[in-house]
């Protein structure tokens, strides 16, 4: 048996790793070839052995595959290509041209963006990238700031794909809370539940919401810089937004419709709640990712798309996820190192013996807030926080695992928004025409709002007051810091000056 300290040598080198190189699958790596070696007293060969044994066991063990896993890749894979056909093939664009013509208002244009930005939720990256080249010409044409478009595209793209299932965070982050082998619930109906309490999500697209109904925060372009922008505009070419809308549509409705259906054959009566329990989520996410690919390929093969044009879109698509996919199986190694060096049960028993159960639920958020901040990727954290996370709550509380993931999620995605060199912020602001360091200091005031709100969230859910009683706080809590910072915050006042 390991020394305890020493058990935790693999853990504490990703994580320094990860905050000091800002790379996430290098310090997954470190970290599972040191665990290994450490499990296999440094014999090379016994190293190879268990790092080979550990990689087939993701996909094969105990004579059958683990097909959990291999359809949250082939999910995955879909996705990724699906967004690069949409991308590359003008398809984002023509939805862009149609929206511009019926476009009548400045509100209108900013409250575009942010229902653009709900409706392009298949991942967070493309997201930032459509909606922010889509809205170019409508802030040209009504004088929305580069920095105000950019905010609006950022916060309405990870934020979104939090909440969603049918995402492409939702097959990856349900594979980890797959992980907990003392989940209460299935992966699907947890994922639902860590949803309902991501309050930093939900509170940053109603944030925002309110931010492109009142035009908070941000002031207007002066005439000159309208002038300037109006030469680069266009007014008048027609589009489609088929060619965008139906395969959006497709992934959604068969996202739905294939988890019922796979619920429904396992149960008989017409429960949903029983459905959604029984449902082969993996499979139905793999198989609604199919469909739409399928639909996007279809439509855009007969807008006049090549076969070679399509196929080399398809590939991009697949280089382009497969560093996401990369990341997924050093979570998925990682994990298994850990649980055979026996890392998360002494992290929680330390947990249990010196961290208050009274600040469990708001102390994790504030831990994955920083470490994402750090290291710029939500994703790699939640790689390394949640099994880490669920482990210390399974402890400690049992009853707030659920709350504890939320919070995980939730300060996961607040770093990431407030890095300066995470990637959804550096998109968001190139694809807005907006410098990535104006696009952080301008979006901060309004993280910062979610965040405390959401911490007065996590901190209400930790001393056990009801559901009502906690959104009631939250929500308040984002109301008032809202007006203060109209009222007190100095560039706010000087914009809502400016623009009345």
């Amino acid at each position: 048996m390991l020394p305890s300290i020493v058990t935790l040598l693999p853990l504490l080198l990703t994580l320094v790793l990860a905050l000091w190189l800002r790379r996430t699958l290098v310090a997954l790596g470190a970290g599972i070839v040191f665990g290994a070696l450490l499990l296999s007293h440094f014999n090379p060969l016994q190293t190879f052995s268990y790092l080979t044994q550990g990689a087939i066991k993701q996909f094969y063990q105990q004579d059958a595959w683990q097909w959990w896993h291999l359809n949250v890749l082939f999910a995955m894979l879909l996705l990724g290509s699906m967004t690069q056909l949409l991308a590359r093939s003008g398809a984002v664009g023509q939805f862009g041209d149609w929206l511009f013509l019926r476009i009548r208002s400045g509100r209108q244009a900013r409250v575009g963006v942010v229902l653009l930005g709900w409706f392009v939720f298949i991942d967070g990256i493309f997201s930032c990238l459509a909606v922010g080249h889509v809205c170019q010409p409508l802030s040209r044409r009504y004088g929305i700031s580069h920095a105000q478009l950019a905010y609006l595209v950022d916060a309405n793209a990870s934020p979104l794909c939090s909440l969603l299932p049918f995402s492409s965070w939702g097959p990856y982050v349900m594979a980890l809370i797959a992980g907990l082998s003392f989940l209460p619930v299935s992966p699907l109906e947890a994922f639902i539940e860590v949803a309902w309490w991501n309050f930093y999500a939900i509170m940053t697209l109603g944030i925002s919401l309110i931010a492109a109904w009142f035009g908070m925060g941000f002031r207007p372009m002066n005439k000159l810089e309208l002038r300037i922008e109006a030469q680069a505009s266009h007014s008048s070419v027609q589009g489609s937004p088929w060619l965008l809308a139906l395969p959006m549509l497709t992934l959604l409705c068969a996202s739905v419709g294939f988890t019922l259906w796979s619920g429904a054959q396992q149960v008989q009566g017409w429960d949903l709640s029983l459905w959604l329990a029984k449902s082969d989520i993996g499979a139905a996410m793999r198989d609604a990712c199919l469909l739409a690919t399928l639909v996007t390929v279809v439509m855009l093969k007969r807008s006049g798309r090549t076969s070679l044009m399509l196929a080399a879109d398809f590939s991009h698509g697949l280089r382009l996820i497969a560093f996401a996919i990369a990341i997924l199986l050093c979570t998925w190694m990682i994990g298994a190192v850990i649980a055979d060096l026996g890392v998360a049960s002494l992290l929680a028993s330390w947990a249990n013996l010196y961290l208050s159960s009274k600040l469990l639920v708001a102390g994790m958020f504030v831990l994955c807030a920083l470490m994402a901040f750090a290291t710029g990727s939500s994703w790699g954290t939640f790689a390394i926080m949640i099994p880490i996370g669920g482990e210390i709550a399974q402890n400690i509380e049992p009853a707030l695992l659920l709350p504890t993931l939320s919070a995980v999620m939730a300060g996961s995605v607040f770093g990431d928004h407030c890095s300066p060199i995470s990637d959804t912020s550096v998109l968001s602001a190139t694809s807005s025409g907006c410098l990535p360091h104006e696009h952080v200091v301008t979006q901060l005031p309004f993280a910062l709002i979610g965040a405390l709100a959401a911490l007065v969230g996590f901190q209400l859910v930790n001393l056990g007051l009801s559901g009502p009683i906690v959104w009631c706080g939250v929500i308040g809590s984002a109301v008032g810091l809202l007006l203060a910072a109209t009222r007190l915050y100095s560039p706010w006042r000087k914009a809502a000056a400016q623009t009345n």
